[in-house]
């Protein structure tokens, strides 16, 4: 399954709580990298992509909710 219809599914407390989360994980991957860097530094950019997909499904539902 699509990660944007992954999202689309959760109810919108928990998708905030999601990006609350994503957002962590992203500060603590960039604080591990400038540290030791990562094996893997796709990770980062695949946090940041999913951080904007949650952003945009929120925008979605608030400007579907305006109208």
């Amino acid at each position: 399954m699509k990660k944007q219809e992954e999202f689309k599914e959760l109810s919108d407390k928990d998708l905030r709580e999601r990006l609350d989360a994503e957002v962590i994980g992203l500060n603590q991957l960039r604080i591990n990298h400038t540290i030791t860097p990562l094996d893997d530094s796709g990770s980062i950019k695949e946090k940041r992509r999913n951080i904007a997909r949650i952003h945009t499904e929120l925008r979605a539902r608030e400007l579907k909710n305006i109208q």
